[in-house]
């Protein structure tokens, strides 16, 4: 069973090999193979090499076309501060002082900011691994755009004091998810990875996830999956266990859980829905092997029975994070 196979047993709760590893490595690839992060971020071929070795080094599941998440905001117009070793962030924002999202174009894929390099890695890692591993594009979700696009206390306070203009916003939002998206799954990913750490329960309340988020999310998965994505795989960090429940409603096949959440909770919160969670990311700097290899053992018993299920972190692995964690997680699963 290669590691493609692997995870479609898995979200169909089918008989398997043995547990698929899924560690979020994006930074750390970089890393791992001594290449600044700030060139990594930029360079599509070079994103590729790195995912691609980080692959032979550790031998998981399922590699991964993401940059981070400024890709989509700086593709509409706003700008970023790169440093060499860590990620980018918004210096000025697309949306300054709230204006007019109807001044601003859906940005396409082929030609805006950093979209086509992130294709071209797309394509590379599609076309070196096929249908043996799981090749993962990643969009950022609508609310997590939404505040990329205005930074987040404006966005907060926009969203509370005139619901209809915030709403505009995520529809945009929403839209951008989309046509990037799409435009991966064409490239060559199997399935683009939503990433929404701003609809966290942590940021935004449960209400508002369900009455302004939930319908956004739906229109992005129908999307991906009427364009070909193999499942739809929703990543929100954070304490959601108030939020969970909507996840099939959203059309989530692969829910991801933080270690806020116990993974008996998770179980009870979505029987049927393939879980993927939830090893603590810090852990990955800051312990030891064997701390490592004993949680992810414990994840994998707690889920044997039930199937459905990716070993994962709760969100990104730190790119400082320790090889031989990684490795400990990896072999955890080989065992169980």
């Amino acid at each position: 069973m290669n590691s493609l196979e692997r995870i479609k047993a898995a979200l169909a709760f089918a008989p398997l090999d043995r547990t698929p590893a899924v560690p979020q490595l994006f930074g750390h690839a970089a890393v791992l193979a001594g290449v600044a992060l700030g060139d990594y971020l930029r360079d599509g071929s070079l994103l590729a090499r790195c995912q691609l070795g980080a692959l032979q080094r550790y031998g998981h599941d399922v590699v991964f076309a993401f940059m981070d998440l400024c890709v989509e905001t700086e593709a509409v117009g706003s700008t970023l501060q790169y440093r060499e070793h860590q990620y980018p962030d918004v210096a000025s924002y697309a949306l300054a002082s709230a204006g007019d999202v109807a001044a601003l174009a859906v940005p396409d894929p082929a030609v805006a900011g950093r979209m086509p390099q992130l294709l071209r890695a797309a394509g590379i890692l599609r076309g070196e691994l096929g249908d043996t591993v799981l090749v993962a594009g990643c969009v950022a979700g609508p609310m997590t755009l939404a505040t990329q696009l205005l930074g987040i206390e404006t966005a907060l306070y926009l969203a509370a004091d005139d619901p209809a203009s915030f709403e505009k916003i995520l529809d945009f939002s929403a839209a951008v998810s989309i046509r990037y998206g799409v435009a991966q799954i064409e490239a060559g990913v199997h399935l683009p990875i939503v990433f929404d750490p701003s609809a966290s329960p942590a940021v935004v309340p449960p209400q508002f996830f369900r009455e302004l988020l939930l319908p956004r999310l739906q229109r992005v998965f129908a999307a991906f999956r009427q364009a070909g994505a193999l499942a739809n795989w929703l990543n929100i960090a954070g304490p959601t266990a108030a939020t969970l429940p909507y996840y099939p409603e959203a059309g989530v096949d692969i829910a991801n859980f933080d270690y806020y959440v116990e993974p008996q909770r998770a179980q009870q919160l979505l029987p049927a829905t393939c879980l993927d969670g939830n090893l603590k990311s810090l852990d990955f700097v800051e312990a030891q092997p064997e701390q490592i290899a004993a949680a992810a053992t414990r994840l994998v018993e707690v889920f044997v029975a039930r199937g459905g299920f990716l070993l994962s972190s709760g969100c990104e692995i730190p790119p400082e994070a320790k090889p031989e964690n990684i490795a400990a997680m990896v072999a955890a699963c080989r065992k169980g």
